[in-house]
């Protein structure tokens, strides 16, 4: 994969015909809430999501945006929606701005290719996480216990290897905002035994066919985040689905464990800002349009290379 700069990068995200959305303004639209990435609305008893295009490193949200980063991820996530439909359900509605009800299509400007029209669900706390490599807090975890989420894996593990299987390592939040990985005994009492297992089950089903077909088109999906919800008795996929904000890709054709790897997500402006020392307190600094733009290339590569389309 190919990091070095794009002397033309900068010039085709400038001429992009829709600028970087940092925040929505719906007048006359109850807002249900605010994300890191994410501004939410009430529309009757369903949900309008609204991805913008802000981005978050070291707990913070960058006073610049990614072009386009807002249509990746809602993108992403209809793909994947559907192509994992016969697994599971989901709360996707619609996501063709024409179909919403009359009084949201005057914002087509700030909604087309960036919302979905969701059903209302009463969501699980608790992050459904697989892992298929050895990453992250993962690996943090293992070199000091040699367990992931209280799981043994066997000794002599590097960094970025593969997992002799892929394995559920449940997530909570901390009142610090932060997820804390918890074992899967701590989901049973927590929600129930009987719901801990449907949620591992299907959370690594999930992850099982997405890495298979991820793979062969040339990406690893390391790990992934999943959330559920209820609508009524139905148990339902929510949030977003396999995205490079809630998932870690790799190329496969650059893939060497024993290290960190090159990714499709935030690591030029993780980079950057561990280059300018950055104290990792507010207020955070701008990203030059360089790192920017680098970023937003990483992010259509990803989706073009898992659907097959171009943005």
């Amino acid at each position: 994969m190919d990091y070095s700069p794009d002397r033309n990068l900068k010039d085709r995200v400038k001429s992009t015909e829709n600028p970087v959305i940092l925040e929505t303004d719906l007048v006359g639209v109850e807002r249900h809430g605010r994300g890191k990435v994410r501004d939410v609305y009430r529309v009757d008893n369903r949900l309008l999501i609204v991805a913008t295009d802000r981005i978050s490193a070291f707990d913070y949200i960058l006073p610049s945006g990614i072009p386009d980063k807002g249509k990746v991820l809602t993108q992403l996530s209809i793909f994947w929606f559907d192509f994992l439909r016969d697994l599971t359900p989901n709360h996707l509605l619609t996501a063709q701005v024409a179909e919403y009800p009359e009084p949201l299509r005057q914002f087509r400007s700030q909604l087309e290719g960036r919302s979905m029209l969701v059903q209302r669900a009463r969501m699980i706390e608790i992050e459904c996480v697989a892992r298929g490599y050895l990453a992250g807090s993962g690996w943090k975890e293992y070199r000091e216990q040699g367990t992931v989420c209280g799981i043994r894996l066997p000794a002599g593990l590097r960094e970025s290897d593969k997992l002799p299987e892929p394995i559920f390592t449940p997530a909570t939040k901390a009142q610090s905002g932060h997820d804390e990985n918890v074992s899967f005994e701590r989901v049973c009492a927590l929600v129930g035994a009987d719901l801990a297992g449907r949620l591992r089950g299907l959370t690594l089903a999930l992850y099982d066919r997405a890495a298979r077909y991820a793979e062969r088109r040339g990406i690893l999906i390391a790990d992934t985040k999943f959330e559920f919800g209820f609508v009524g008795e139905e148990l339902v996929l929510g949030d977003e689905a396999l995205t490079p904000d809630s998932s870690r890709f790799w190329p496969a054709d650059s893939y060497q464990p024993g290290g960190p790897q090159l990714s499709f997500d935030k690591q030029f402006v993780r980079d950057y800002l561990e280059a300018i020392r950055w104290n990792k307190q507010p207020p955070a600094p701008p990203l030059p349009e360089e790192v920017a733009a680098r970023t937003s290339e990483k992010y259509r590569q990803a989706y073009g290379a898992l659907t097959g389309r171009e943005l």
